[in-house]
Order: structure tokens, then C-alpha cells, then sequence
């Protein structure tokens, strides 16, 4: 089958559709299911990959878009939401919750409504790589469209 072809994929490519009509999904040979192969496969810099992260975040969850080269920080998501408990979301959790399997956990396109905080690292680089509802495809954007397209709020939430 066709990668384009999968539900999750083209729930993302609408989205990106609908965006801006130039947007198109990059389907890789190799698995980007990591940040590193991600960024081996595209010859960019880690950093560039934006990694998708689910967090329990007390009675709800929060979706944290971090640089491939960085580590989410609870404390300072914790900080940045006024909670007092954060975790990250199961599995189980992250299918329900955004439609995707991990590894290819989108920034759009999430079968439920979530909260999302963008880390403030990521806007050092020119172009960015998300998933995009599969291990093996991805989209390019540019961090002030992520902003825009995801509603994300820009905090500084890495270690």
C-alpha cells in the first residue's frame, strides 16, 4: 500500500492542504521514526527534526513539540502550565488521544483536541521536519508556519 494512501497520512496532508496549497508530504526510504534516522534519511541537523510529545498533564494532555537535539523538561512544563504533575502519555494514550502510533506522531491533524506548546529552540532553524502520520513520511515547514498551523504557544520547555 501506498504511504500516502494511509488514513493518518492523509489526515495530515488535508491539514497541509488547506494551509497552503505548496505543502507536500516527503514519504522516506528509511524510517524517521527517531529524530536521528529522521535526520540521517533528510541530511539535516538533528535539531531540525520536531520531535511530537504527548504529556499527561493532570486531567488532560499537552502535546510538546521539541528539537531532535534536545530533551523535554517536566519541570519547565510543568511550570509553563501551573500544574503540579506531568508525565508522559502511554502509548495506548497517544493512539487514542491523536490518532497516530509513536514514531509517527504529527503536530497536526490529531483526532482529539490538544494543547500545544512549541519549544522556543526550534526557531534557530530555517526549515523544520515533522511527522506526518507515519515512520516514514514527513513534512517541511518553517517555524512561524508550525506556530500558525499547529496554534502552538512558544515556551522554552527543553532541558
Amino acid at each position: 500500500m501506498n504511504l500516502l494512501n494511509k488514513e493518518p497520512v492523509k489526515r495530515v496532508q488535508k491539514i497541509l492542504q488547506d494551509f497552503d496549497k505548496n505543502q507536500k508530504i516527503i514519504v522516506l526510504n528509511n524510517s524517521a521514526r527517531t529524530a536521528l534516522e529522521a535526520a540521517a534519511s533528510l541530511g539535516c541537523e538533528v535539531g531540525a527534526i520536531v520531535k511530537s510529545l504527548l504529556f499527561k498533564t493532570e486531567s488532560n494532555f499537552t502535546l510538546c513539540l521539541v528539537a531532535g537535539d534536545k530533551k523535554a523538561s517536566l519541570n519547565k512544563i510543568k511550570k509553563t502550565l501551573s500544574i503540579k504533575d506531568s508525565s508522559m502519555a502511554s502509548a495506548n494514550d497517544v493512539k487514542i488521544i491523536t490518532g497516530y502510533t509513536i514514531g509517527g506522531v504529527s503536530p497536526i491533524g490529531h483526532l482529539n483536541k490538544v494543547n500545544i506548546l512549541i519549544d522556543k529552540s526550534l526557531d534557530r532553524f530555517d526549515s523544520l521536519f515533522a511527522a506526518a502520520g507515519h515512520p516514514n513520511c514527513v513534512f517541511k515547514i518553517s517555524f512561524k508556519d508550525l506556530q500558525k498551523i499547529t496554534n502552538g504557544s512558544t515556551y522554552e520547555i527543553t532541558e
